[in-house]
């Protein structure tokens, strides 16, 4: 029996992102890191990365984010009931950098929080906006990924530190209610999310405020996630289209979290996918962890390649490990 979509969705009403100022070259990386623009570039496609500026963090880059999306929404943040922010890198232990983006649009009720899963968190941070607002919680939603994970690279590894950059990217949810057999009708149809505590050590941080009292560095396994990751990531997306009765002839856009075109390219194959139909921002941004899809969602809309009633998938896997998908008619 096909799953059927929800009749009231959440709907993305605006996009929105925000980048550092501070545009790094893979030859200007070559300058302070054992490495090159061709060892780069071969091994994952990544041409450049934004790095944050001391005064900027990851709540100013969410904030810049979420103001976007709502001025695309053509809303102001008083009409906020809920902001769910994905991060791996916090302003602060506590209070949640959510709060900070709650008081700075103006949104003073509601609720605000952070979840963290990594490269996978604004899949979850979207699926847990949605099933609140769809139960009732509220009737719009800021779901935002924001990262500064330059703050926790080990610059003398050459084999991490060139994979990653800072940024923030937002959407905008709404609730609204489709007519019955409505195929067409707007709004996230199905999420699926997994995590699987064993691989630990393939991807983490080796710091914390309960273990070592400090940030700590990240530190990965190369070929392990690759491997997990394609096989994961053609899985779930299968998930969510059988879900729904569809094949991946369906796809409008597949909008993927932004860690390597190596990885991109597996999955596109895994799939039968032509690669014209996925979004590749990662030459430009690296890998933004949490903010990698939402990043990549709002260059697709600002650019024209997305437009309305596209069906979208988007994907992702990071440190956990975590996964998940979510198809959106746009």
């Amino acid at each position: 029996m096909t799953f059927q979509a929800p009749a009231t969705r959440s709907v993305i009403l605006g996009t929105g992102s925000a980048l550092p100022s501070k545009r790094v070259s893979n030859a200007e990386l070559a300058e302070t890191v054992d490495t090159s623009d061709e060892w780069i570039t071969e091994r994952t496609g990544i041409k450049f990365r934004h790095i944050a500026a001391p005064e900027e963090t990851t709540g100013t880059l969410a904030i810049d984010a979420a103001n976007r999306a709502l001025e695309a929404a053509g809303l102001a943040g008083s009409d906020i009931d809920l902001i769910v922010l994905a991060t791996a890198t916090p302003d602060h232990t506590f209070p949640a950098t959510a709060t900070k983006v709650q008081s700075a649009i103006g949104m003073t009720g509601g609720i605000a929080f952070d979840v963290a899963a990594v490269c996978s968190g604004f899949l979850y941070a979207l699926s847990v906006a949605d099933s609140m607002l769809r139960t009732g919680m509220g009737s719009r939603a800021l779901v935002i990924g924001a990262e500064t994970f330059s703050r926790i690279l080990d610059w003398e590894d050459r084999g991490t530190c060139v994979l990653f950059g800072d940024g923030a990217g937002a959407v905008v949810l709404g609730l609204e209610t489709a007519a019955e057999g409505d195929s067409a009708a707007r709004g996230i149809l199905t999420t699926q999310l997994h995590a699987d505590g064993r691989h630990h050590d393939l991807l983490y941080v080796d710091g914390g405020p309960s273990t070592t009292g400090t940030v700590g560095k990240v530190r990965m396994k190369g070929r392990e996630v690759f491997r997990h990751a394609v096989v994961n990531l053609a899985e779930v997306m299968e998930q969510v289209l059988h879900r729904l009765g569809l094949t991946s002839a369906d796809i409008d856009w597949v909008v993927p979290h932004q860690a390597n075109a190596r990885i991109l390219d597996a999955t596109a194959r895994k799939l039968g996918l032509p690669p014209e139909k996925v979004v590749v921002t990662v030459d430009q941004h690296a890998n933004t962890s949490a903010a990698s899809v939402p990043l990549a969602l709002d260059t697709a809309v600002r650019d024209g390649r997305i437009q309305r009633g596209d069906l979208l998938v988007l994907e992702a896997m990071g440190g956990g490990l975590t996964w998940g998908a979510a198809v959106i008619r746009y």
